[in-house]
């Protein structure tokens, strides 16, 4: 007779984690030109864990082998889509129609839309993620990928372009921090502007909705202590997705008093 291992994480007292398909505590993988070899093997040992795989901005036209990757995330039920950056180019060159064609092609059900490079006000870009939402799940982004123009958008602008995105149709918000972690929500020296993160958690819309960038363990420290467990956190690094999820269950030193805080309110 073959015993049953325990439940360790019951055993434990684990914070709880939903299986995929998640409503929260998504994790929001960049690819930033992964070899194919590598995305299968991701896939396959950590595919329960990831809910979304980005293909960082224009890199999706310069990969030969696309239609491999995106074939090993579908084998594990991994959503995916293209970087904002890419929508933007094609935006700036009058050709959104040529980039929905690209999406169609490739059988993507997700597109993110962004005004992170571009000059592109809000206002324009909620009407095309209202435009967009009637095809694809839509992810927009707010923030600005140069650290000065984030700076100058004080945290109640933050807020009110989170809401006018939610408002015209977006599934998901993300607030932008770039792969490196020195722009939009942070400064261009990778320090959380707290006053803007403050501002739209306590705005009032829902925080499952929202995807907080958080490249740097650091980042994806303080958002698990501060919103919790279950807080959705993109642009994590490949390598760093089992890495992620020890710190969602005070499997780390840095989030160690998560569980210890969970038996207290026992």
């Amino acid at each position: 007779m073959i015993a049953t291992a325990p439940d360790l994480r019951s055993i434990l007292h684990l914070p709880r984690r939903e299986e995929k398909p998640r409503r929260k505590g998504l994790t929001v993988v960049i690819d930033c030109g992964l070899p194919t070899g590598q995305v299968r093997d991701l896939a396959a040992s950590s595919g329960h864990l990831i809910d979304l795989w980005k293909f960082g901005w224009g890199t999706s036209l310069v990969t030969r082998d696309l239609e491999a990757k995106i074939d090993a995330l579908r084998q594990e039920d991994i959503e995916f889509f293209f970087g904002g950056t890419l929508f933007e180019r094609f935006v700036a060159g009058g050709r959104l129609d040529d980039y929905v064609d690209f999406c169609r092609a490739h059988g993507c059900r997700n597109i993110e839309v962004s005004n992170g490079t571009i000059l592109l006000s809000n206002s324009e870009k909620a009407r095309y993620v209202s435009a967009l939402a009637h095809e694809f799940t839509v992810l927009s982004e707010v923030g600005y990928k140069d650290p000065v123009r984030s700076d100058l958008l004080a945290p109640a602008e933050w807020a009110r372009y989170v809401r006018q995105d939610f408002e015209a149709g977006a599934s998901l918000v993300i607030t932008e921090a770039r792969e490196s972690g020195r722009s939009g929500i942070c400064d261009a020296n990778g320090t959380l502007r707290q006053g803007v993160v403050d501002e739209i958690v306590n705005s009032g819309v829902q925080l499952d909705r929202l995807v907080f960038e958080a490249p740097t363990k650091q980042l994806q420290t303080y958002f698990i202590k501060e919103l919790g467990t279950n807080v959705n956190l993109g642009n994590v690094a490949a390598g760093d997705v089992i890495g992620l999820e020890t710190l969602r269950l005070g499997l780390r030193s840095d989030t160690f008093d998560l569980v210890r805080d969970a038996l207290h309110h026992a």
